[in-house]
């Protein structure tokens, strides 16, 4: 299991830093500036193959991943394929060429899972079956014909427990889904309220999955209640798998990254903002481990959930690598913005140092994270449990 994950964590960084280069890589060839190298992972090197002017290497660190690029520090700025030589809005295009590409990576992704289809929450959806007994045996739905928008493997699911109420004695979970109530089919959040109404103060052996398990929970809905926690101390929702046509697919793929990037911008400045005036930040900030061992939790849920794991690692990294810091691509675009502002290139020795300067702190702030993730998910424990 740990090897698998291990493999699956980098595979997924790989992707994710391979489009990232990429796009620095494509947008300097576009202006033709020369590529010296265009690695994945950092040295030593492991192998290396030159094809043309260009060495693609495979590095044993492999925690990122980088272009060289001629005259990528200013120099050789009479070399008309030097970097140096090229005007502020091309530079300019070559440095956020790698965050875009990153920002169109989780674009297509989430334009992939909206087609093929995903699980969501319909409750409330004015529904309205079509099709009937499919290869499945189950009802195929549409809820929104002119965005030719389908729904297939409609479940009613525990999306909330009442502590200490029938539900939560009976140890039945968030995410559970309710499949019958003694032979009562389960197909809606009513027949469900139905049946506990008619039966309140009798004992109900309610069918539920739970992670590919099914398995019986006996539970006895409440006669008398709070009025806002129901008989059996349970919030339903009813979910689906919901897949769009290819066009539309696009339309919601494209929606979902925005609306992602911007919830992602606008978590990242609530962090800052209580850094700033508390000192402190109630979020939880992961490193490399942190994202490998989210990643064992998304390999568990399916592919989809990893695709979904991505992309959102994709976005999460094209903002940070969007910010106005040295030694991030922000930080190149703000020295840019700068330059043109001032009208001349800036002082080059103190630019690169800078960038060493914030190289380092960031290096510094990755380790202090990374020892943070190993004491949290106990990782010196379970690597002592198998030599145990």
């Amino acid at each position: 299991m740990i090897i698998t994950t291990i493999i699956l964590f980098l595979l997924i960084l790989g992707v994710i830093v391979f489009v990232h280069e990429l796009g620095h890589f494509m947008m300097a060839k576009f202006y033709n500036v020369k590529v010296e190298e265009f690695a994945l992972g950092f040295p030593p090197k492991i192998f290396g193959i030159k094809k043309g002017e260009t060495e693609y290497r495979l590095n044993w660190v492999p925690l990122g991943g980088y272009c060289k690029i001629v005259g990528e520090d200013g120099e050789n700025k009479n070399d008309p394929r030097s970097f140096g030589s090229k005007t502020i809005f091309q530079r300019f295009q070559i440095i956020s060429a790698g965050v875009l590409m990153n920002f169109f990576l989780a674009f297509v992704i989430f334009s992939f899972i909206f087609m093929i289809g995903f699980p969501q929450d319909i409750t409330g959806k004015d529904l309205s079956i079509i099709r009937a007994g499919d290869n499945s045996g189950q009802a195929s739905i549409v809820i929104d014909e002119e965005n030719a928008k389908s729904v297939k493997d409609i479940k009613v699911q525990v999306s909330e427990i009442v502590k200490d109420s029938p539900a939560d004695q009976a140890e039945i979970k968030i995410g559970d889904t309710i499949i019958k109530a003694n032979e009562t089919k389960i197909n809606s959040i009513e027949d469900l309220q139905n049946y506990t109404q008619e039966n309140l103060g009798e004992p109900i052996m309610l069918n539920i999955t739970r992670g590919g398990e099914s398995f019986t929970k006996e539970i006895i809905p409440r006669e008398n209640y709070p009025e806002d926690e129901g008989a059996m101390g349970v919030s339903l929702a009813q979910t689906a798998v919901v897949s769009y046509s290819f066009l539309e697919a696009i339309k919601q793929g494209f929606e979902y990254t925005v609306h992602l990037t911007i919830f992602i911008i606008m978590a990242f400045a609530s962090i800052i903002w209580g850094l700033v005036t508390t000192g402190k930040t109630v979020a939880e900030v992961s490193g490399p481990v942190g994202i490998a061992v989210m990643t064992q939790q998304a390999a568990a849920m399916g592919f989809l959930t990893v695709l979904n794991f991505t992309a959102l690692i994709s976005v999460n990294l094209a903002i940070i690598n969007a910010l106005p810091l040295p030694a991030l691509d922000g930080g190149r675009m703000v020295f840019l913005l700068v330059e043109k502002i001032k009208g001349s290139p800036l002082n080059q020795a103190w630019e690169a140092k800078a960038n060493n300067v914030g190289f380092m702190l960031l290096m510094g702030l990755m380790v202090l994270v990374t020892f943070k993730d190993v004491a949290k998910f106990d990782l010196v424990g379970k690597v002592m449990e198998l030599f145990g």
